[in-house]
């Protein structure tokens, strides 16, 4: 049993880029999914798809890597909110991720977004993770 899913996507994602992996499998969630379908949005990942099995379903998510140097295109990964304590923001309180070039996604009441679009519609909420 997992006690924190998200910072299990984050780990598999890291570990798989440290291994020089092509993909990596997740188990699915619908917060997974959305986190994914921000890392594609922001170009941090090749591609993604979302397989349903009889059980959860599986995040097949292809890996991006600089083609000269095979350095992967997410230099870093940090869990901000965790179970054992929970990181809320406003939207003037936003911390900004290696000066502007980094994304945070954070879950609020209008659904998974990333800083800046939660900035744009000026909603706050829970800090889930920092990617750059």
């Amino acid at each position: 049993m997992v006690t924190d899913p998200i910072a299990d996507f984050l780990t598999r994602i890291r570990n798989a880029q440290m291994a020089g992996h092509r993909m990596v499998e997740i188990p699915a969630s619908n917060l997974k999914k959305r986190m994914t379908e921000i890392l594609y949005d922001q170009g941090y990942i090749l591609k993604y798809k979302f397989e349903d099995n009889n059980k959860q379903g599986i995040i097949k998510i292809a890996l991006k890597y600089d083609a000269a140097s095979r350095q992967p295109a997410i230099r870093s990964m940090e869990r901000v909110s965790r179970p054992g304590l929970r990181h809320y923001a406003k939207p003037a309180d936003f911390k900004r991720v290696i000066n502007g070039l980094g994304i945070a996604i954070l879950s609020t009441s209008k659904g998974v977004m990333t800083d800046k679009q939660a900035k744009a519609q000026n909603v706050g909420g829970e800090v889930l993770c920092y990617i750059s």
